[in-house]
Parts: structure tokens; sequence; C-alpha cells
């Protein structure tokens, strides 16, 4: 995987707008679930690659700091070899100076490559720098991403179960409804009241037959009350 796909895949995930992913969703919740899965595996995936990245990094600044400590060292040899050189050809040793002096200028040549070699790894490096902290950057979005990820998951599920124990309990309700005079209740309610009138019917009935029956006997009497005065009227009793 290069700089370049790393950098592309970690900028896009860390940009994607979760909200507007859900809202276009037909379901959030398992829509949330895959979201999950894909910032997990790509994050394992980019946290792997930026490791690479950083660890390439630190080889060219190792190579980098070995440059900068050769051309230290091979300027040190110039040094000492010309030192040497001026010390030969005072004391009149002019093969050896030119010795002396020939190996100064090896070392200087060695030193000039070091130098080189070290500035051209330096843009590179800086370069570098800024992929990984772009990297790392990314990498902390993703992280604060998947995380709000989670919290959004956690939440439309505590929704949809809320949602589910409303709708339970509005059939539960509909269903026991006494107010409706279709349900089982409302006919069990008619059916009392229209026992409950029969029975008064029947009371009332009752009633009405036990003073028809002490009426009749009222009127029995004032009969036989008639009949005993007519007779003591004929025998002519005063009583």
């Amino acid at each position: 995987m290069t700089k370049q796909t790393i950098l592309g895949r970690v900028t896009q995930l860390a940009r994607a707008n979760v909200n507007a992913l859900l809202d276009q969703a037909e379901d959030p919740q398992k829509m949330v679930d895959q979201l999950i899965r894909d910032y997990t595996n790509n994050i394992s995936e980019a946290e792997t690659a930026v490791a690479d990245t950083i660890g390439n990094l630190r080889l060219m600044e190792q190579d980098h700091a070995e440059d900068v400590a050769a051309a230290a060292e091979w300027g040190g040899k110039a040094a000492a070899a010309s030192r040497r050189a001026d010390e030969m050809r005072a004391a009149g040793s002019t093969a050896e100076a030119d010795r002396f002096d020939h190996l100064a200028k090896v070392a200087l040549g060695r030193q000039l490559r070091s130098e080189k070699e070290a500035a051209t790894a330096e843009p590179a490096i800086a370069a570098q720098n800024e992929v990984v902290a772009t990297l790392r950057s990314g990498l902390d979005d993703m992280k604060a991403r998947l995380e709000q990820l989670r919290v959004k998951r956690d939440e439309l599920v505590a929704r949809s179960r809320s949602a589910r124990a409303r709708n339970r309990m509005a059939d539960a309700v509909r269903s026991v409804d006494v107010l409706d005079p279709t349900s089982d209740l409302g006919r069990f309610e008619d059916k009392v009241r229209r026992e409950e009138a029969r029975a008064q019917g029947r009371q009332e009935l009752a009633a009405s037959s036990l003073d028809a029956q002490f009426e009749s006997l009222d009127a029995l009497s004032d009969a036989a009350e008639v009949d005993a005065r007519l007779a003591r009227l004929k025998s002519g009793s005063t009583r």
C-alpha cells in the first residue's frame, strides 16, 4: 500500500459524514453496524501502514544522522591529514607532505559526498514527517468517528427498543379498551345490565302480584261485613 493510497483512505474516512450516511440508509442500525466494521478494519489496516511509514521515516533519519556524522568524521580526518602534511613539509619531507595532503583531499571528498547525501535526504525527511503527521491526525479523526458511530448505534438500539415497547403498550391498551362497545368487556357489561334489569322486573312483578292478593282479601272482608250488617237489620238488631 503506497503512501498516497494510505493518505487518501485515511482522509476519506476521516471526512465521512456519519449523519448523512445514516439519513440515506433504509435501516440505520444495520448501516451503523456495517460502518463500525468498516471503520474498525480500515483503522487496523491504516495503523499498520502508518507504523510502516513511521518506520521508514526513522530509517531515513538514521541514514541522515549517519551521513552528518560521517561528514564530520571525514572533516576531522582531512584536518588531521592537512596538519600532518604541514608538519612534514616544515621538516623538509616533501614526499610525505604530499602524501598527507592527498589523504586530506580524499577525506574532504568523502566529507563532501556525505554532506550532499545528508542534504539530499533532508527534503524527503521533511515531506515524510508531514505525511506521518497527516496520517496520525487522520487516524485520530477516524477513531473519534468510530466512537461517534458506537454511541449512535447504542442510541438507535435504545430508541428502537423504546419504540417497540410503546407499540406493544398501545396494542395492549387497544385490546382492553372498555369504552369500545364492540369489545368483549363491553358486551359482557351489556349482558350484566340486561340480567339486572330482568331481575328488577321480576321483583316488581312479584310485588304487584302480592299487593293484588292483599287487595282481594280486603274486598272479601268488606263483603262479609256488608252481609253481617244486612242480617242484623233484618233481625232488628241495633248492632
